[in-house]
């Protein structure tokens, strides 16, 4: 540490720990951005959290890759080769998550990916995620 700290503060100044009191002028205030709020910052936990699972990442992946842009959740067990119950589930988690819209046709849903969603998460990503032309 070289010795510069938050003004008044008894603090290790050298590879000794030797403690000092450093003077108010050795320090100016820190300029530190905004960030996330708690509320923010729980909202995003969340919406990340559901994607933090292979099978959810899958099934993004083959809601988005279909020609109409939509799938049925029948259509979607045998691809992961888990049961229709687990699925659903995984579908539900990510229509929580505001990842998916969940459209109900006679018995079954059908899914598709809510327009901006991926978008929002690759905002918080820069450079990783090219912009769409």
């Amino acid at each position: 540490m070289d010795g510069r700290q938050c003004p008044g503060q008894t603090v290790p100044v050298d590879t000794r720990g030797t403690p000092t009191t450093v003077p108010a002028a050795c320090c100016p205030p820190a300029a530190l951005a905004a960030g996330l709020s708690g509320q923010q910052a729980a909202d995003l936990a969340r919406r990340l959290k559901a994607l933090a699972d292979p099978a959810r990442l899958r099934l993004l992946s083959l809601i988005a890759g279909s020609p109409a842009g939509e799938a049925c959740v029948c259509d979607l067990t045998d691809p992961l080769g888990l049961t229709q119950p687990t699925v659903s589930h995984h579908l539900k988690v990510l229509v929580d998550a505001g990842f998916l819209a969940r459209d109900k046709r006679g018995v079954w849903a059908w899914f598709s990916i809510v327009p901006g969603a991926m978008e929002t998460v690759a905002a918080l990503l820069p450079g990783a995620v090219p912009a769409r032309a």
